[in-house]
C-alpha cells in the first residue's frame, strides 16, 4: 500500500465509491499480504476536526446565522416557531455541507445546532401549558435521543452520537433528580462524581458511563481496522464514557482518604491503562491524568513539597504520558499477546502480523 493509503480508502467510502464492507475487505486483503503491524498508519486512532481554514470560516458564519435565529426567537417570543425554523435550517444546511461537501467542522456544528433547536422546541411546547418539571425534561431528552438517531441515519455523521449521548446524560440526571438527588454547581466535581458525597448523581454518571462505553465498544467491534464511520462514532461515545466512569470511581476512592484510598486509586488507574490499551482508545487514560498527578506526590513524599513537588510531578507525568504515546502500538502488541483469549479479542484493532477478521 505504498501508493494507496487508508486515507484514500476513507475518501472512497465517503464519496460512495466503496461501501464500508468493501473497504474493510480491501484493507484486510492488503494487510494480510504486507503484514498488518508493519503497515498500520502512524495515527492508528484517526480523528479530524477540520480539513482547512475554509471549514472554520464556514462554521463561524453558521454560528452567527444560527445565533441570529435564536435571537430572533427571543425578540419575537416565538420559541416553538423559531425552534422549528432552526431545525429546518440546520437540516437543509446539512444536506449541503455534510452530504455534498463533507465538511467536518460545519457538519458537527449543524448536528449540535439541530439538537439545541430540537430541545428548545420541545421545552417551548411544554412551557406553553405549565411550568417545566422533571418529567418534561425526561421527555425532551427522550425525544432528543430519537431525533439524533434519525439525524445519524440520515447523514451518517459520527459526531451525532455525541449529541445523542448528551441527551442521554440529561435524561439520567433528570431521573436521578426526581429520585431526590440534589446537585449544586458549587459542589462540582464532588457533587457530580463522588459516590459518597451525592450518590444519586454519581450513580447516574456511572450508569450513563457504562451504557456509553458498551455502545462505543459495539461500534468499535464493527470496524476493527478503523477506517469507517463506525470507529469515529465509537470515538465520540468513549469521549463521553471515559470521564463519567473514571472520574466517578477515582474521585470516590481518592476522597475516601488514607493509604487504602490511594492504593485503590492506583489499582484503578492501572486497570484503566490496561483497558485503554486493549480497546486501543486513549480517552480513558486521558480522563485519568489528573489522578495520576495526585498519586505521584503520594508515592514520592520526599519530593512532594512546594514548587519542587509540582515540577517533579510534571516531569514524571509528562515522561509517563509521552512514553505511552510514543510506544503505544508496541506496548499494546505485547499486552494483547500476553492476555489470554477473551470474547471479541479478535474484533479489536489488529496487534500481530497477519492477523485478520
Amino acid at each position: 500500500m505504498s501508493n494507496f493509503s487508508k486515507e484514500d480508502i476513507r475518501a472512497a467510502v465517503a464519496a460512495g465509491v466503496l461501501n464500508e464492507q468493501q473497504a474493510v475487505g480491501l484493507l484486510t486483503l492488503a494487510q494480510e499480504r504486507l503484514g498488518i503491524r508493519d503497515h498500520l498508519m502512524d495515527e492508528d486512532e484517526p480523528f479530524e476536526f477540520f480539513k482547512g481554514f475554509s471549514e472554520i470560516f464556514v462554521t463561524v458564519g453558521l454560528w452567527l446565522l444560527l445565533s441570529g435565529v435564536i435571537g430572533l426567537g427571543a425578540v419575537l417570543k416565538g420559541g416553538v416557531g423559531i425552534g422549528v425554523l432552526g431545525m429546518v435550517l440546520t437540516w437543509v444546511f446539512a444536506l449541503y455541507f455534510t452530504k455534498k461537501r463533507r465538511m467536518n467542522l460545519p457538519s458537527m456544528s449543524l448536528a449540535a445546532g439541530f439538537g439545541v433547536f430540537l430541545a428548545g422546541t420541545v421545552l417551548s411546547i411544554f412551557a406553553m401549558g405549565d411550568e417545566l418539571t422533571g418529567y418534561h425534561v425526561i421527555i425532551m431528552a427522550g425525544i432528543g435521543m430519537v431525533g439524533m438517531l434519525i439525524y445519524y441515519r440520515a447523514f451518517k455523521l459520527p459526531f451525532t452520537m455525541f449529541v445523542f449521548g448528551i441527551f442521554g446524560l440529561i435524561m439520567v440526571y433528570a431521573i436521578m433528580g426526581m429520585q431526590g438527588a440534589k446537585f449544586s454547581i458549587f459542589d462540582f466535581p464532588d457533587g457530580l462524581f463522588d459516590l459518597g458525597n451525592n450518590s444519586g448523581f454519581a450513580i447516574g454518571s456511572l450508569i450513563f458511563g457504562f451504557a456509553a462505553f458498551a455502545l462505543g465498544i459495539w461500534f468499535d467491534t464493527k470496524d476493527p481496522h478503523r477506517i469507517s464511520r463506525y470507529s469515529a462514532t465509537g470515538f465520540w461515545l468513549h469521549i463521553l464514557a471515559a470521564p463519567a466512569i473514571v472520574n466517578t470511581i477515582a474521585l470516590t476512592l481518592v476522597n475516601s482518604g488514607g493509604t487504602q484510598g490511594y492504593l485503590l486509586t492506583a489499582l484503578l488507574l492501572f486497570v484503566v491503562t490496561i483497558l485503554s490499551l486493549v480497546i486501543d482508545r486513549r480517552s480513558f487514560l486521558t480522563a485519568g491524568i489528573g489522578y495520576f498527578a495526585l498519586l505521584i506526590p503520594w508515592m514520592t513524599p520526599q519530593y512532594a513539597s512546594g514548587e519542587t513537588g509540582m515540577v517533579f510531578t510534571l516531569l514524571i507525568l509528562g515522561a509517563l504520558i509521552t512514553a505511552l504515546g510514543t510506544w503505544w502500538v508496541q506496548i499494546r502488541s505485547w499486552l494483547m499477546r500476553l492476555l489470554p483469549d477473551f470474547p471479541f479479542k479478535d474484533r479489536f484493532p489488529p496487534y500481530i502480523r497477519g492477523q485478520n477478521d
